[in-house]
């Protein structure tokens, strides 16, 4: 605070929340407490369509949007039924009435895939939110409480990195049984630690800035101090970590439900399960495999592009430097 404001190095989480001059105590208006000059008068960025037609990023959305669309109107859209054998048509190649062709079975890729949707991105996205939802909060309590709560949040960390995370998933599942439901809670506790430790050291950093300091000299309460300061700096590369994490949930699903642990009981589809069954025909009947594994790349990859375009939008530094490169 010795240092000139302006010729401050900016540190991580200093640009995404403009200090609040009502927080400040009666002797911090002489500006001791001031943000840099730069990120002061920071305008907020707001969405609008010439942000979606200068960032082609933001076109991947539209793609999740459909693919999220295929899933909840799956009966509608599907053209066959995904679970219903046809022998005279077993391992078919594409065709018309087949685009993707037919699986070991008989039955539609193309179909499956689309049902298969609903089980893979529910699963995957659950496990996510519910393991981010814990670590963010265990990790940010930690990171902002420091002490004894910090030393207790880190070893329960640790002993749960201390276990391969496929390894430790499948022991929970095979405790809990089968089901959707168990196999969400099991994905979900081994990722609580990606996002405990990674929220801990955005908590450390943003602990120690200036307006911080002024909403405790405010006697501004520890709980809005978390929640009004705290977690909107944090939360960018929260959500990039969540985007990635997204592929990982869904591999981890397609393993668990191999092994017969946990997951959807067959024949309901999922796309884990149908590149697993896949393997097999993986050089006589490829199309087996690559119809899941398309719809799962695109996912994964149109889930970090927006993301990043996100983050890009949510952290004003990164969004002026976007905006200089004319994005």
């Amino acid at each position: 605070m010795a240092r000139d404001a302006e010729t401050r190095t900016p540190r991580s989480g200093d640009s995404l929340l403009p200090f609040d001059a009502s927080l400040a105590p009666a002797g911090a208006a002489g500006g001791a407490l001031a943000l840099p000059m730069d990120q002061e008068f920071a305008p907020r960025e707001r969405f609008s369509l010439g942000d979606l037609l200068r960032d082609r990023r933001w076109f991947c959305g539209v793609i999740l949007l459909l693919i999220f669309l295929a899933a909840v109107l799956a009966p509608l859209v599907a053209p066959y039924s995904p679970t219903e054998y046809h022998p005279a048509i077993v391992a078919q190649a594409p065709t018309r009435a087949h685009l993707l062709g037919t699986d070991e079975l008989g039955r539609d890729i193309l179909s499956r895939i689309i049902y298969g949707a609903r089980v893979s991105l529910a699963v995957g996205i659950a496990a996510i939110l519910l393991g981010g939802v814990v670590g963010i909060f265990l990790g940010t309590i930690a990171g902002y409480a420091r002490g004894w709560v910090d030393q207790v949040v880190t070893i329960i960390v640790d002993a749960i990195l201390s276990f391969p995370s496929i390894i430790l998933a499948l022991a929970i599942a095979a405790v809990l049984g089968r089901g959707v439901t168990n196999l969400v809670v099991a994905l979900a506790f081994v990722r609580i630690p990606i996002y405990a430790r990674l929220a801990r050291g955005q908590a450390l950093q943003v602990r120690s800035l200036d307006y911080i300091t002024a909403a405790h000299a405010s006697g501004t309460r520890t709980w809005r101090i978390l929640l009004r300061h705290v977690l909107p700096n944090i939360f960018s590369p929260l959500l990039v970590q969540g985007t990635l994490s997204v592929s990982f949930a869904i591999l981890d699903e397609s393993v668990v439900s191999f092994l017969g642990v946990g997951g959807v009981e067959p024949p309901d589809p999922e796309w884990g399960g149908m590149i697993t069954a896949a393997q097999s025909y993986i050089f006589s009947d490829p199309w087996m495999l690559v119809g899941p594994a398309v719809a799962i790349i695109i996912t994964v990859l149109c889930l970090n592009l927006v993301g990043d375009a996100l983050r890009d939008r949510l952290d004003p530094r990164t969004a002026r430097a976007a905006a200089s490169r004319g994005v």
